[in-house]
């Protein structure tokens, strides 16, 4: 049976054209820079007719022979091209595109991997590209990379921070040796930040609950302790995020914090520890109830609250009360608002049998699908416009359920099929509509939205150095960028 065509997606903003097919009889060896990052490749010849040779190029990988072609790559379009990857041993294949007459190879090396970044073929490159390729469906997807440290830097200050594409942890701080179910995260706070997350999802018990002068908050997954080592503190990790937000003064991020755990700790103490030990300093901690801009957010936490507030704090900014509020959180829900308006959430996490992860996966891409939707208020260069925008919520999507009795439903287990079902979908079907091209103007773009992801809110995400979730959600924020630069 023939092999599918390759299909190229163009997530970025710009044209982009393929230009050659180059064909190794000897597989080189694999080490640094994109190669040594590659995620998966063509394991087996390309091959496509009317095609002519040409000499091969020799930068750093043998090529024995290269074939020119000529597949126009439009922004923010699929495109079906007549080369078929077909099985034959010994031999691999790199793809030359071309991008404003500058040159990118990706070198499909290196099997079992997914993400790569393109080499440069420019000497002064002024365009970075990063390349999934998903071999099962012959689909390749092309992205701008990004330095996943600082990647905020790239939009404006006037952006509403719920039109970001924004990568996020559950239960965030939950990378240590503890009870089955609580662990649910792969990597440590400060390596989440570096690469990428912008939400954190925390859970907190006051320690000593009847002494409000004492500030210990300890971190727990509902009522459990996150670590078999001794207890884990909030201040330990604000100080985290803070080392981090000094570092990369363009970044945000947003907090949601809920109260769990044991004891008879209230929210109104959690509520009264938090505003005088921690969220106090507006210049580090973004309090207001409201959504802000990613400009009034820069270098600061931002609180979503899913607790109630002390009866003294609902006298805050000017008796608007404190932190943005999603206090009365549907639960277990595959879509709802919160009261406020400020947060539409999918949280179904009662994943009681294996069989039912299906149904978690088709509610996430379900709440994708919404908040690719949403069209953010950008201001008009040189128009003064006194009106205030629409309301646009975050949009929270959780990709995390348990079954603490089910070990096939342990958060692990569960991102282990959940996670690479959502990277395969952001390739190829998030906001795609065939036959649509979207870089014709802005009505198209309003009709279709801006393709945002929302914050998407992950389990051990980064697990074995697999950050690709987190990249293709990042790299979602291209056509908002796109619409940015035109102001």
């Amino acid at each position: 049976m023939a092999s599918p065509s390759l299909v190229i997606r163009n997530l970025t903003a710009r044209p982009i054209e393929l230009k050659q097919i180059g064909y190794s009889e000897v597989l080189p060896s694999i080490g640094g820079g994109g190669i040594a990052n590659l995620t998966s490749n063509f394991t087996s010849l390309l091959r496509s007719s009317n095609h002519t040779s040409s000499t091969a190029p020799t930068n750093d990988v043998p090529i024995a022979s290269n074939v020119d072609v000529s597949v126009s790559l439009q922004p923010f379009k699929t495109t079906r091209t007549d080369i078929r990857p077909e099985s034959k041993a010994g031999q691999s294949v790199c793809l030359t595109f071309e991008i404003d007459s500058e040159r990118h190879r990706l070198d499909t090396l290196a099997p079992n991997i997914a993400s790569t970044v393109l080499t440069s073929l420019a000497p002064e490159p002024r365009f970075n590209l990063t390349a999934i390729y998903l071999a099962h469906l012959s689909h390749l997807t092309i992205f701008s990379s990004t330095n996943l440290s600082s990647w905020m830097r790239e939009l404006k200050d006037e952006t509403p921070l719920p039109a970001l594409s924004i990568p996020g942890t559950h239960n965030s701080p939950t990378c240590h040796r503890a009870f089955p179910s609580v662990r649910c995260q792969a990597t440590s706070p400060p390596e989440q930040l570096q690469n990428g997350v912008r939400f954190f999802d925390i859970r907190l018990q006051p320690e000593n609950p009847e002494d409000l002068t004492k500030d210990g908050l300890v971190l727990v997954h509902s009522a459990f302790p996150i670590s078999l080592t001794g207890p884990k503190y909030f201040r330990d990790l604000v100080k985290e995020v803070f080392d981090f937000l000094d570092h990369n003064p363009s970044e945000t991020v947003i907090m949601s914090l809920k109260r769990e755990g044991t004891g008879n700790a209230t929210d109104a103490q959690l509520s009264r520890i938090l505003r005088d030990h921690y969220a106090g300093d507006v210049n580090h901690w973004f309090t207001a109830p409201r959504i802000p801009t990613l400009g009034e957010a820069r270098h600061k936490i931002v609180v979503i609250r899913r607790f109630g507030l002390e009866d003294g704090l609902r006298n805050e900014w000017g008796g608007a009360g404190w932190c943005i509020d999603a206090e009365n959180w549907a639960d277990n829900t595959p879509n709802a608002t919160c009261p406020s308006g400020d947060v539409c959430v999918q949280d179904f996490y009662e994943v009681l049998e294996t069989q039912n992860i299906e149904k978690k996966i088709q509610y996430s891409e379900d709440h994708l699908a919404r908040a690719a939707l949403c069209v953010c208020k950008l201001p008009e260069p040189g128009v003064l416009d006194a009106t205030p925008p629409p309301k646009q919520p975050f949009y929270i999507n959780f990709l995390t359920a348990s079954n603490f009795w089910k070990v096939g439903c342990w958060p692990e287990k569960i991102a282990a099929k959940l996670n690479p079902a959502i990277v395969e979908y952001l390739c190829t079907k998030h906001d795609e509509t065939e036959g649509v091209d979207r870089s014709e103007g802005e009505n198209e773009a309003v009709k279709r939205g801006d393709g945002g992801t929302g914050i998407v809110v992950c389990d051990w995400v980064g697990f074995k150095g697999d950050w690709d979730l987190v990249r293709c959600i990042v790299g979602m924020n291209e056509k908002l960028k796109m619409r940015e630069q035109k102001m």
